[in-house]
């Protein structure tokens, strides 16, 4: 999809389709107003006849329009109040169902002027941009019969101000970026876990090292991660036929004194939950469980192709969990690369085995932060549904600045306590710790595992169990989450 910038009368607009919003104030006004005055009253016609009142989710297709040179104008309702993110998003993702499969294969989008809560152009124009892109988005790879690609080609964004064409510009650029970064989320997400395996990932990174300026990449295969005394990782392949990964990607676009953010992603690339094997039903959807290690991917991609003016490193602990001969029983007991012991009294918590070790090798990068990212438990679905990503962490400022991003990003998340009081659940008494603190506050007792690892630098835990993909139906598939949130959240240290 091309996206591009126009400003000029809109009734000389050339365009195959032209897109103004109608609220339902009793007077046009704006974009509207213009467009009403330029077609002899048109648009007013059209909503005294009750064709359209400019209620939210209305709209109206007008063709040949006296005084208007688009060969068609799509009216869409926008309500009685200021819209919120939500309500935004939506709109963008009804016109564009209109628009992807219809007559015209460019539409110019007069709706900059729209008023978003707390966004300003360029916040809502870059929210455009990714809902544009998300909703044209299309995974076939393995169908016989691809889907018919959309008409729609080209996307203009029309302001009257031209003062308005470097915000507007750079929430392209930015949306654009972004919307790559989470369609690559997508795409890894949504492949079956017999083609996406922990070496796939590390030629997917090794790929993305080439294509993108100022990159470098490591992929530590399992003798190496032995050497480091990687324990805890390697208890979770130990099962499988598929060898563990640990993968390092390095961007550099500030000096090189500058320390860099650090990005751990869990990469289950299948969970079956070991000798704790999970219920058949829905296990298909256990592919997904390394899509936070494609989230990392995504915003490496990212901040790499926008050439951004910041240090990022990001890890991926990625294996197989799998049954067999010689996968590791509960009760077994391994020793992580910090040295600390761990009683594996479930082999299904084996996101939180893969990624201490991680947590561990990211010290020698002396990060100025680390988040990590993991589809990690169910019990944050229960306590949050699948709308909202959990945090956690060991530092308030970071905890908060994520919390923030997610809100700027219209991809938040919601932070749950992390008090000592619940580090007593995880409590052995053969080990230092157990890899599970019992039913009570799963989220948390999983977060208190971690922090264990976590202690030399300011660190964050985002549980993304319930936003990462969205289960069963027509709409199944990955979602691209968190990219948005983590993108801001780097952009913003830049910024800030």
């Amino acid at each position: 999809m091309e996206f591009n910038v126009k400003h000029g009368a809109l009734a000389t607009i050339k365009t195959g389709c032209l897109v103004i919003g109608i609220s339902e104030a009793k007077t046009l006004s704006g974009a509207a107003a213009e467009l009403d005055t330029a077609s002899g009253g048109q648009l007013s016609a059209a909503i005294k006849r009750g064709d359209i009142s400019g209620k939210s989710g209305q709209s109206l297709m007008l063709f040949a329009l006296p005084g208007i040179t688009a060969q068609r104008v799509l009216l869409v309702g926008t309500g009685k109040e200021e819209l919120n993110v939500r309500a935004w998003r939506k709109l963008v993702s009804s016109v564009t169902g209109q628009l992807k499969n219809g007559g015209a294969s460019d539409a110019t989008l007069a709706l900059s002027e729209l008023p978003v809560k707390d966004s300003d152009l360029y916040a809502r124009t870059r929210l455009l941009v990714e809902s544009v892109r998300d909703s044209l988005y299309q995974f076939d790879q393995f169908k016989s019969k691809k889907a018919d690609k959309p008409r729609l080609k080209k996307c203009s964004l029309w302001s009257a101000d031209k003062a308005d064409a470097a915000a507007l510009k750079q929430a392209i650029a930015h949306g654009q970026a972004i919307s790559d970064g989470a369609h690559l989320t997508r795409n890894l997400g949504n492949l079956p876990g017999n083609i996406c395996t922990p070496t796939y990932l590390a030629k997917e990174a090794r790929a993305l090292a080439k294509e993108l300026k100022g990159t470098e990449v490591e992929v530590l295969d399992e003798k190496d991660m032995k050497a480091l005394g990687m324990g805890s990782l390697l208890s979770v392949s130990a099962g499988s036929a598929e060898p563990a990964k640990l993968i390092r990607l390095s961007y550099q676009g500030a000096d090189s004194k500058s320390k860099p953010h650090v990005l751990v992603g869990k990469g289950i690339t299948f969970d079956t939950g070991g000798i704790s094997i999970k219920p058949g039903a829905g296990m298909d959807e256990m592919k997904y469980d390394m899509c936070s290690a494609a989230t990392v991917l995504g915003v490496f991609k990212t901040v790499a192709s926008l050439q951004l003016p910041i240090n990022l490193t990001v890890i991926i602990a990625a294996a197989e969990n799998m049954p067999s001969g010689t996968a590791t029983k509960p009760g077994d007991i391994v020793t992580s690369m910090s040295g600390q012991t761990i009683e594996i009294l479930n082999t299904d918590a084996e996101g939180r085995l893969v990624l201490c070790d991680a947590l561990t090798y990211a010290e020698r990068f002396k990060p100025a932060s680390v988040v990590d990212i993991a589809t990690l438990t169910g019990a944050c679905i229960i306590a949050l549904g699948t709308k909202t990503t959990g945090v956690m962490g060991n530092n308030d400022e970071l905890v908060e600045q994520l919390l923030s991003a997610g809100e700027q990003a219209g991809d938040r998340a919601w932070q749950l306590p992390l008090f000592e009081e619940y580090q007593e659940q995880l409590d052995s008494p053969f080990a230092d710790m157990a890899n599970i603190g019992g039913r009570e506050a799963g989220t948390i007792t999983a977060a208190c595992f971690l922090s264990r690892f976590t202690k030399a630098y300011p660190w964050a835990h985002l549980d993304i169990a319930g936003t990462a993909w969205i289960s069963g139906g027509k709409d199944k598939g990955a979602t691209g989450r968190p990219v948005p949130l983590l993108t801001q959240y780097l952009l913003n240290q830049i910024q800030g």
